[in-house]
């Protein structure tokens, strides 16, 4: 952090034992928990202090039979932020991978209920990118303090985010891409 690259841990809680492409379909990980505590989970437990981290779109039938780690409550709680002991601003993988299910607006409410500060949407359709925006909620408490502290360890400064100034910079960079004709 100090040469002012600020590292992510990634994917949580572990994609060693995917054998499919989560850009392409939903990787289940059938492996006994106490398996996946001692060998999956532990690199995760030495870098537990860092920043920011990112889940993965997995399905762990023993843990959450019936939601992907990124949208699972039970995943991101007793695992990401139990077992591993992350407290940092935990971000989703793409949510327009195809691991995952729904339109746009439904997999960022989910993957925000499961627990995660921020979802990350990287195809590029506006409309999407829109849809998701209109679920985000309101970043405040906890949320709001794990995101802080990315961003100051980012600027290396203890300089508070302004929500209108970010707004006006945003709206500054993707008005010209609005823009384009097509």
């Amino acid at each position: 952090m100090a040469g002012g690259v600020l590292p992510v841990i990634k994917h949580l809680p572990g994609h060693g034992r995917a054998r499919v492409d989560s850009h392409l379909e939903l990787p289940v990980i059938e492996a006994p928990l106490e398996t996946l505590r001692a060998a999956d989970f532990a690199p995760f437990r030495a870098l537990r202090h860092l920043p920011l981290a990112m889940t993965a779109h997995l399905l762990y039938p023993e843990i959450d039979p019936d939601n992907p780690a990124t949208q699972s409550v039970k995943v991101i709680t007793e695992v990401i932020r139990g077992d591993i002991g992350f407290e940092g601003c935990l971000m989703s993988d793409d949510i327009s991978m195809k691991a995952l299910g729904g339109d746009m607006s439904a997999r960022a409410a989910k993957t925000f209920e499961a627990g995660c500060d921020l979802v990350l949407h990287c195809n590029g359709d506006m409309a999407e990118m829109q849809a998701v925006a209109a679920v985000a909620p309101e970043m405040f408490g906890v949320r709001a303090e794990r995101c802080q502290k990315v961003l100051e360890c980012r600027t290396g400064a203890a300089t508070r985010l302004d929500p209108e100034q970010a707004l006006a910079e945003l709206d500054a960079r993707l008005r010209p891409v609005w823009q384009r004709p097509g």
